[in-house]
């Protein structure tokens, strides 16, 4: 059974790996850290009292689970809103963004790193995250849970409800997609 320092422990060693796969498959922050935040209560109400060596499958179904909930509701608002936008022609929603929303801390900067060298490491970052973003769901889920969330294949085929071929199959295929297009944007590995 996990203690509470445990599960805070564990919880604080996978907040930002969740947080990233969230973003990835929803391509929205604030709605990828609601995911993440839901997922770790859920956790930690219905599943604190297991063993801790469970935790990393059962967290990772739960975003999973959490993911495809958002992308449900975002389906059905997208038909009310289609429906009451064509009652009131004319309307349109606010689309105000606050630009200081889009800036990043420099968190991740080493010592003495010259600015040159930042920006081009948090510019291949970028575009690394960009081609993750485009992989096809399963293979960025089995590629982020193998080399993001350093899951074996048993874990990550049984977070996914897959076989270990079909793991090794997406990992395989998600890393020859992204070696392809990194290749294409001048990027040498």
């Amino acid at each position: 059974m996990a203690s509470r320092s445990e599960l805070e422990a564990f919880l604080i060693g996978v907040e930002r790996r969740a947080f990233k796969q969230a973003v990835f498959a929803v391509r929205d922050q604030d709605a990828a850290l609601d995911i993440v935040q839901d997922a770790m209560l859920r956790l930690a109400e219905k599943y604190g009292h297991r063993p801790v060596s469970e935790l990393p499958l059962l967290f990772h179904r739960i975003v999973q689970n959490a993911i495809r909930d958002y992308f449900r509701r975002q389906k059905v608002r997208s038909l009310w809103t289609t429906l009451l936008s064509s009652l009131a022609p004319g309307r349109s929603e606010d689309d105000e963004s606050d630009p200081l929303e889009s800036l990043h801390a420099a968190g991740g900067a080493q010592a003495g790193e010259q600015p040159g060298d930042l920006l081009e490491r948090t510019q291949v970052l970028e575009i690394i995250e960009e081609e993750i973003s485009r992989l096809p769901e399963r293979q960025r889920d089995a590629f982020l849970m193998r080399y993001w969330n350093e899951l074996n294949v048993a874990e990550t085929a049984q977070a996914m409800r897959c076989s270990e071929g079909s793991v090794k199959t997406h990992c395989s295929r998600a890393a020859h997609a992204l070696a392809s297009a990194l290749k294409a944007r001048g990027i040498k590995l």
